[in-house]
């Protein structure tokens, strides 16, 4: 029984892994000539279905109280390859492929940082619980990265502009993963907590009504915005320090 409950979040991580390697297949068959067709938007659909997987598993492990180091390995492999591996190849697929070897560099900056964000979160982990992030995490720069071929690349901004987007979005991601900016956890969907976190909780139900009503469209301007939010509370943070006298 015990073992059973363990495998549980287990399940939930080996099945974000396969969305993600479901991702890169769909994307693999993007023809050139049509990169915004049903094959690029399986690709993006199936990283939203490992990130709901990926958030799955952590609040079944807090729920069953089973969470691990097994555990947090194995969601950051599936992580790199969800959010990682998967956004980056995609990329390359809808635009890098333009740009040869460079292009090649550019598209794998996403894969490259978020390896290295997730070693650096294990490598500091102290107990399971975090109550914020260092750098944005990977699944909400595969989110924007998504979000932003789904609905908007190509299509309400013109060619040029479009063009500079999507490399700003491919490069300024990744370092931003491994930035020193600041952003909170998701808190464990209990009473205690909803009542501890009730702006945050209000908050999320609102995105969530109005990413309904957009048809995903506002998904992109969320995940900015939550981005935007890390920066700043940075440069507008206050730190404490004792004066020196």
């Amino acid at each position: 029984m015990n073992l059973t409950r363990k495998f549980i979040p287990s399940l939930f991580t080996i099945l974000n892994a396969f969305c993600g390697f479901m991702s890169i297949v769909y994307a693999s068959r993007i023809p050139e000539n049509n990169p915004a067709g049903p094959e690029m938007e399986q690709a993006i659909l199936f990283i939203i279905y490992a990130a709901v997987f990926d958030m799955a598993d952590g609040m079944i492990a807090r729920l069953l109280k089973t969470s691990s180091d097994f555990g947090v390995e194995l969601d950051s492999l599936s992580d790199v390859i969800s959010f990682g591996a998967a956004p980056s190849f995609l990329l390359y697929k809808v635009f890098f492929h333009n740009m040869n070897e460079f292009g090649i560099a550019l598209a794998s900056l996403i894969m490259v940082f978020a390896a290295l964000r997730l070693a650096r979160f294990n490598v500091q982990l102290v107990g399971y619980d975090k109550e914020k992030f260092s750098g944005i995490p990977t699944p909400v720069a595969a989110i924007t990265v998504c979000v932003y071929l789904m609905h908007y690349h190509n299509k309400i901004f013109n060619e040029y502009s479009s063009k500079i987007l999507i490399i700003l979005l491919g490069t300024l991601l990744p370092l931003l993963m491994v930035s020193k900016f600041t952003y909170p956890t998701f808190p464990p969907l209990t009473k205690s907590s909803v009542l501890k976190h009730k702006p945050f909780f209000i908050l999320i139900l609102i995105a969530v009504v109005v990413s309904v009503i957009t048809m995903g469209k506002a998904v992109f301007w969320i995940c900015s915005l939550y981005i935007l939010s890390g920066i700043i509370l940075f440069f507008f943070r206050t730190p404490k320090k004792k004066s020196l006298r």
